[in-house]
C-alpha cells in the first residue's frame, strides 16, 4: 500500500476527549475515527489489524472443532421474550419495523443459537457441537468511554457449545479456556483468568480473562500468597471476628448529628466493626421500572464493610436494584440515617409479605452491635441477631478489598485494576429450559441441551494491545497483528535515483508476499516520515536514501529496538521474505 494513496492522515495532537493512551494513539495514527459516542470507523490501517486478530481467533476456534457461521444482527423480539431477557437486558437496542413488529439489535446471540438448537438438534448423535461467528454487536451503553474500550457498536467473536450433559460441558470447557489463552498470547496480551459473576447472561459459572492495567475499568481481587483471583462481583474473603461471650443489654442512646457509620462509631467510642451498616434498595424484576412493580430490600453488613450490589442481586434471585428514596424508606416506618431491622417483620422470601432483609455473613462474626433505632436522632447499642431482630436470609453480599484474607489460603488479598478482554460462561440449561430445547438420549428420552457461551471483543482487544505495546513515539504492534510487516520509507530528491530503487524494492517485496506500507510521499522531510512510522508502529522500518546507498544498501530498524543496521538489498530480500 502506498501512503500517497492512503485514506486519512495522521494527527500531531490527540483529541482533547481522548484520555487513554490507546484512544489517543489509534486516532493520531489514523487507525480509527469517531462517528458518535461509542461508535467508530475503522480506517484501512485499523481494519487490517482487526482482520489479523479475526484470523487468529478463527484458527484457534477451528483447532477445537469450531464451525464458523454467520448469524443475523436483527432479532425478532419473540426470541428474547422466550428466554425472559427482553425486559431484563438494560443495554438492549429495541426498534419497531413494518407491521409494528418489534426487534432487537444483537447484543449477543444466545437467543439465536438456542432457537437453532430447538429446530436442528434431534438426537444425542447431533451432539456435542461448537459454533462461532465474528460479527457486530450493539449495546446501548449509557457511558461509552475509553475509545474502543466501551462501545455501543463493536465486533465480537462469540462461540457457543451445545452438549448432552453438564459433564460433557465441563469436559470441553478447559479446551475453550486454553484456546482463549492461545489467542491472547498470539496477540501479545498476557491474561489472567479469574472467577466472575454471570450477570445477565445467567448460567452456572463464568471466567473472565483480564489484563492487569492501572487504567482498566474493571476491579478484581488477587491473593499475594496463592493463585486465587476473582472479579469483585464474585470475590470471596474470610470474615474475621467472633460473637461476644455475653450479650449486652439493648440500650437506646441519643446520637445527634450522627448519620454515618464513622460519625456513630466516633460518638459512641466503638470500632466500625461493632456497628451495622443498613441500606435500603428498591428492587424490580425488569430493567424498565413500572408503577406499582417492585419492593423494598433492606441490606445490612458490618460497618467496616461495603455492600456489593451485584452480590445482593444474586442473593435475592436476580432483578434490578437502585437505592431507595427517603419516601420509600419512610413508607415502612423506617427513618433514613437511623434505620435498623429492630421492630421489622422480615419476609420469608421475595414473594412473601414483610420486609426483605438480607444480612451479610459478617453479621455472624460479631455482636452487641450499634444500630439505628428508627428514630431521629437515636441509635441502639447492644443489638444482637436473634434476640433483637431477625433477617430474611444471610448471604455473601459484602465486597472484598485490599487487606482482607484469602478464602483459599488465608493470605492477604488486594484489589487491582484490569481490562476485561474475554468471558466464558457455563450456561447449563438456562436457555434450553426456557424454550424446551431438547434432544432424545440413547433411551429415546428427551433431555435438555447444555450450553456454553464464550466471547471476545475484537475492538477492545485491539485497544488493549496498544495499551501494552507503545512508547512516547507511538504504537509498537506485535508482528502477529501488525497491519503491515514492513514500513518502507523513501527519502530522496527528484533525479537522484533513489525513488527508482525504492520502487523496485517495493515491487520485489510485494511479489514475495511481504506486506509493505510504502511511504512514497513527495515533498516531506525525513523527520515527518520517521515520526509517522514510529506513530503507526509497523514492526520493521526499511529506509532507502542516498546516504543508506552510500553505506551499502538500506537502513533496517525494528520498531521495538533502538539499533539500526545497513543491509545490502539482496540480504534484505532474504531477511524479509523468509
Amino acid at each position: 500500500m502506498r501512503l500517497s494513496r492512503s485514506f486519512g492522515k495522521t494527527l500531531r495532537e490527540a483529541p482533547a476527549e481522548a484520555e487513554l493512551t490507546s484512544h489517543q494513539l489509534l486516532i493520531r495514527a489514523n487507525f480509527i475515527r469517531p462517528v458518535g459516542a461509542g461508535i467508530y470507523t475503522f480506517m484501512p490501517l485499523g481494519y487490517r489489524v482487526i482482520r489479523k486478530i479475526w484470523d487468529i481467533m478463527a484458527e484457534e476456534m477451528d483447532a477445537i472443532s469450531g464451525q464458523e457461521m454467520w448469524m443475523p444482527n436483527l432479532h425478532p423480539a419473540i426470541l428474547w421474550q422466550a428466554t425472559g431477557r427482553w425486559d431484563r437486558v438494560d443495554v438492549l437496542f429495541k426498534l419497531k419495523g413494518s407491521g409494528n413488529r418489534e426487534y432487537a439489535l444483537s447484543a449477543t446471540h444466545e437467543e439465536i443459537v438456542v432457537d437453532l438448537a430447538l429446530r436442528d438438534i434431534e438426537s444425542y448423535r447431533d451432539l456435542p457441537r461448537m459454533v462461532y461467528h465474528i460479527s457486530k454487536k450493539f449495546r446501548d451503553e449509557p457511558r461509552p468511554r475509553g475509545g474502543l474500550m466501551r462501545l455501543r457498536e463493536f465486533i465480537m467473536k462469540d462461540a457457543y457449545t451445545l452438549d448432552r450433559s453438564e459433564q460433557e460441558l465441563d469436559d470441553y470447557y478447559p479446551s475453550m479456556l486454553q484456546a482463549y489463552f492461545n489467542i491472547f498470547d498470539r496477540c501479545g496480551v498476557p491474561t489472567v483468568a479469574i472467577n466472575a459473576d454471570v450477570g445477565a447472561m445467567g448460567g452456572k459459572t463464568s471466567q473472565e480473562f483480564t489484563v492487569p492495567h492501572p487504567q482498566g475499568e474493571d476491579e478484581f481481587i488477587a491473593c499475594a500468597n496463592c493463585d486465587y483471583a476473582a472479579n469483585v462481583e464474585a470475590a470471596e474473603f474470610v470474615r474475621e471476628g467472633e460473637r461476644p461471650a455475653a450479650l449486652a443489654e439493648l440500650v437506646k442512646v441519643e446520637t445527634p448529628d450522627c448519620k454515618t457509620i464513622a460519625d456513630v462509631a466516633v460518638f459512641i467510642g466503638v470500632p466500625t466493626t461493632d456497628t451495622l451498616k443498613c441500606i435500603f434498595y428498591w428492587w424490580r424484576p425488569n430493567f424498565v421500572e413500572k408503577p406499582g412493580e417492585g419492593r423494598l430490600v433492606f441490606a445490612m453488613t458490618r460497618g467496616d464493610l461495603t455492600i456489593n450490589d451485584t452480590k445482593l442481586v444474586n442473593a435475592i434471585g436476580g432483578g434490578f436494584i437502585r437505592q431507595a428514596t427517603e419516601d420509600e424508606v419512610r413508607s415502612i416506618g423506617a427513618v433514613p440515617g437511623y434505620a435498623s431491622a429492630i421492630g421489622m417483620a422480615p419476609a420469608r422470601d421475595m414473594a412473601s409479605p414483610g420486609v426483605m432483609i438480607v444480612a451479610d455473613e459478617s453479621i455472624n462474626n460479631g455482636g452487641n452491635y450499634v444500630v439505628g433505632a428508627n428514630e431521629d436522632p437515636y441509635h441502639y447499642t447492644g443489638a444482637n441477631l436473634g434476640r433483637d431482630f431477625e433477617v430474611s436470609r444471610i448471604a455473601d453480599i459484602a465486597q472484598a478489598t485490599t487487606g482482607h484474607k484469602c478464602p483459599s489460603c488465608g493470605g492477604l488479598i488486594e484489589a487491582r485494576r484490569a481490562i476485561e478482554v474475554g468471558h466464558c460462561f457455563k450456561l447449563g440449561t438456562r436457555y434450553s429450559a426456557a424454550v424446551n430445547a431438547t434432544y432424545l438420549d440413547e433411551n429415546g428420552q428427551p433431555q435438555l441441551i447444555y450450553m456454553g457461551s464464550y466471547g471476545i471483543g475484537l475492538d477492545r482487544l485491539m485497544a488493549t494491545i496498544v495499551e501494552l505495546h507503545n512508547d512516547k513515539d507511538g504504537i509498537i504492534w506485535p508482528d502477529s497483528v501488525a497491519p503491515y510487516q514492513v514500513h518502507l520509507v523513501h527519502i530522496g530528491k527528484e533525479g537522484d535515483g533513489t525513488k527508482e530503487k525504492a520502487e523496485a524494492i517495493y515491487a520485489d517485496l510485494t511479489a514475495a508476499g511481504v506486506e509493505v506500507l510504502y511511504d512514497d510521499r513527495d515533498g516531506l522531510g525525513a523527520g515527518v516520515k520517521f515520526k509517522d512510522a514510529d506513530l503507526m508502529g509497523i514492526p520493521t522500518r526499511v529506509t532507502l536514501s542516498a546516504r543508506s546507498l552510500e553505506q551499502g544498501g538500506v537502513e533496517v530498524k525494528r520498531r521495538s529496538e533502538s539499533e539500526r543496521q545497513v543491509l545490502p538489498v539482496s540480504e534484505l530480500m532474504t531477511l524479509l521474505s523468509s
